[in-house]
């Protein structure tokens, strides 16, 4: 590392849902947030960005960390920002199809298998010191039942090779059902919010299907604490708190914590075909591979969440 008590770290996606809490961790409280000492930060950006106002609260941070421009469709590009910002960790949270997980083939695997091996082979081929990859991950990679979903999962497929065959320091950061605030409005959570916040009832599927939920900010203390942990190549840890509740269950709970009137309308919408029945992280190995569990129940996270709201 670039030094004994101090890291630098590279992050993408770092202007998405997951990246606007982990930006904040790492630079507030380095010494607290991982087992690395302190940190100093360079986000990844699309030269989109450039010369415009990162979105909150990016912006309220500057300057304090450091910015490179690239598209990691463009490997030579790629390359560049990463000797730029000579990084002892990476943690790749850029993707496209998050909440558009049935976007277009083409898209799906320019962006997050050409994306992520043009990220790998320019921290490990062209770039000397890199020391701790960490990518994101998504339970849907097991089942593979949409587009975003089969890109990340030959994405990881090619990171296991490479962490097997060259002994690259690749891991995997396993992201179960995150929510907070600032996600995007299509997804589950939001979507109960809104209509509960005006009193109307919220058509959805069944909502049997039963989901892990880990809010935002544990989500990023998760990949924060895998940070300068001795794993093995390969290893992937679990993000999630190792509790699973139904969607009709989180549905139901939003409408108590709000109590404006309306109901959740399970079974009103059709049910995505194959979807897994349930998804849950395995917390137990979590802690005793990088000594971290998450701090926020889903009732706690949900009150958070209706103070948000209600600003």
């Amino acid at each position: 590392m670039s030094h004994p008590n101090s890291m630098r770290v590279l992050i993408t996606g770092s202007t998405g849902f997951i990246g606007r809490f982990l930006v904040p961790q790492l630079i507030q409280k380095p010494e607290t947030a991982t087992s690395a000492g302190s940190v100093t930060v360079t986000l990844l950006l699309r030269e989109t960005y450039s010369g415009r106002p990162l979105p909150a609260p990016l912006n309220q941070l500057r300057p304090q960390f450091n910015i490179v421009y690239a598209d990691l469709r463009n490997f030579n590009l790629t390359v560049r920002a990463v000797r730029e910002a000579k990084p002892d960790a990476v943690i790749h949270l850029a993707a496209a199809g998050a909440t558009d997980p049935f976007l277009g083939v083409e898209t799906a695997v320019r962006h997050n298998l050409t994306g992520t091996i043009n990220l790998l082979r320019a921290c490990f081929e062209k770039t000397f010191g890199v020391q701790q990859f960490i990518v994101a991950r998504t339970p849907g990679e097991l089942l593979g039942i949409n587009t975003y979903a089969a890109s990340k999962a030959a994405a990881w497929e090619f990171c296991r090779m490479y962490a097997r065959t060259r002994e690259w320091p690749i891991y995997g950061g396993m992201i179960f059902q995150a929510y907070g605030p600032g996600q995007p409005e299509r997804t589950f959570i939001p979507a109960a919010f809104r209509a509960a916040l005006a009193g109307e009832d919220f058509p959805m599927t069944a909502g049997t299907q039963a989901r892990d939920w880990i809010f935002a900010e544990d989500v990023a203390a998760g990949f924060s604490a895998m940070l300068g942990q001795p794993l093995a190549p390969a290893t992937t840890i679990d993000i999630g708190t190792g509790t699973a509740t139904s969607l009709i269950d989180v549905a139901t709970l939003i409408y108590q914590t709000v109590n404006r009137g309306g109901r959740p309308l399970p079974g009103t919408l059709p049910s995505r075909p194959g979807e897994d029945p349930t998804q849950t992280a395995d917390a137990a190995n979590t802690q005793e591979l990088i000594g971290w569990q998450a701090g926020i129940s889903l009732v706690e996270g949900i009150k958070k969440l209706k103070l948000y709201q209600i600003k």
